[in-house]
């Protein structure tokens, strides 16, 4: 089998890989950063922004049949890689330029990230946000020394509010991602990786506009290259917000509707225009996941790595465990942020337990005298499950005169052992079915 990248097409690989789905030009845009681009955002970032750890996981590895890491981005200052772009950015202003400040409409990583970074290098900051944005992210901004102004019931709105606001006062706009110096700047954490685990085969990273990936296939590309090595590049989109795959296949950014997704932090539904020209040269493949494997990855992220992840930071472990990435040797995942709302977290908690079959609920019919309960009761507690919640009711659409319906919410250990409780109530002459 045969696959392409920048400056290798036609070049024999490993039989797990697979081939592109779009063609080649074999050149970069003119604006692209370049390797020592990035090295010097290294040395100026290193100002601000962490070197952050590299962990190995072992249930991913399991997934994938080879050592996997997780490139801890949300451990950085802000809970995010953010910050590495918005400072190589801000950075490179001139005087005039910081006399009249900077502008950002973000939701969230991005204005944390140039909020931070604005004032390390005492700059104005003024960020628009739309009105549901979460408190937390909204408070962190605020914390920053950023000026925040809420507008906009979609982010569409927010972003036209802020560059009304950029027009008006010849403040400078930080774009999230389509700007060289935002490239360069996440490409940081390419070369961090290589630094870190010399023997990487395969680098997953989550995707949205494409100025993460965009970034660290660029570094680790050309540093490859350097090194007389190949690295594979493989982004990850959520499948409600992928608008890469089309846009590749049609040979040009392409807008796409996005729907709901809880990744919002990659719900973006045209790519960059530079960051396109890049991702089309130096990245390998892209997959897509859904909501719920996020989800279930979230929660082994937090149970087996005790690592607090956002549903996008997530993406890229979850192509992992969904089975969507293959790779020869040494794969090392970007988790790209940790900032999510801790009630969402207990949502996507619950959901994930529930896609992991740790967490149901079971409705049984039962005949309306004494003892039924007890009954379930005693069969629920030998298959040795966990009682969290019961609902007994007479009322509802099916039940007849003289039957109740009982749910019962129940811990498990997981597939089978849910299975298992299953069976225990049907062997004593019930007919459960589980409706969560």
């Amino acid at each position: 089998m045969t696959t392409t990248s920048a400056g290798d097409a036609g070049t024999q690989t490993d039989a797990t890989e697979t081939p592109r789905a779009w063609t080649t030009t074999g050149r970069l845009p003119e604006a692209a950063p370049q390797l020592q681009d990035i090295e010097r955002a290294r040395a100026n970032i290193s100002a601000i922004a962490k070197v952050t750890p590299i962990e190995r996981s072992k249930a991913l590895g399991e997934e994938l049949g080879h050592d996997v890491f997780l490139k801890c981005e949300n451990l950085q200052r802000t809970g995010a890689y953010k910050v590495r772009g918005a400072y190589t950015k801000l950075l490179s202003l001139t005087d005039e330029e910081r006399a009249h400040g900077v502008v950002a409409a973000s939701a969230g990583n991005h204005a944390q990230g140039v909020a931070l970074a604005a004032r390390e290098l005492g700059i104005k900051a003024t960020i628009f946000m739309p009105l549901g944005v979460a408190l937390p992210k909204l408070q962190a901004t605020r914390r920053y020394g950023a000026e925040v102004v809420l507008e906009g019931e979609i982010f569409d709105q927010t972003l036209e509010a802020a560059q009304r606001f950029t027009r008006e006062t010849g403040a400078t706009f930080i774009a999230p991602y389509d700007d060289p110096r935002i490239i360069a700047g996440a490409g940081t954490i390419g070369l961090e990786i290589i630094d870190q685990q010399p023997d990487v085969e395969t680098v997953v990273v989550p995707i949205g506009g494409g100025g993460l990936i965009s970034g660290v296939a660029t570094a680790v590309k050309q540093k490859a290259e350097l090194l007389g090595r190949r690295i594979r590049v493989v982004g990850v989109q959520a499948e409600h917000a992928s608008s890469y795959l089309p846009s590749l296949a049609e040979g040009h950014p392409t807008t796409v509707t996005v729907r709901p997704t809880i990744a919002d932090g990659i719900a973006v539904g045209r790519p960059g225009d530079l960051n396109f020209g890049i991702v089309r040269e130096m990245v390998d493949e892209i997959v897509t996941v859904r909501d719920d494997e996020i989800a279930r990855a979230i929660v082994l992220l937090l149970e087996r790595a005790k690592l607090v992840v956002e549903p996008a930071g997530a993406a890229a472990a979850a192509a992992i465990l969904a089975g969507r990435v293959h790779s020869a040797g040494t794969a090392v995942a970007i988790v790209s942020g940790g900032n999510i709302d801790p009630l969402l977290l207990q949502q996507i908690i619950e959901y994930g337990l529930v896609e992991l079959s740790r967490y149901a609920t079971i409705s049984v019919m039962l005949p309306d005298r004494p003892g039924q309960l007890e009954i379930i009761s005693r069969s629920v507690a030998a298959s040795s499950a966990n009682v969290v919640g019961v609902l007994h009711t007479r009322h509802g659409r099916g039940l007849g005169i003289g039957a109740v319906e009982l749910q019962i919410s129940v811990e498990t250990k997981g597939e089978e052992h849910l299975h298992e409780v299953l069976q225990g109530l049907r062997d004593i002459g019930y007919d459960p079915r589980v409706v969560r």
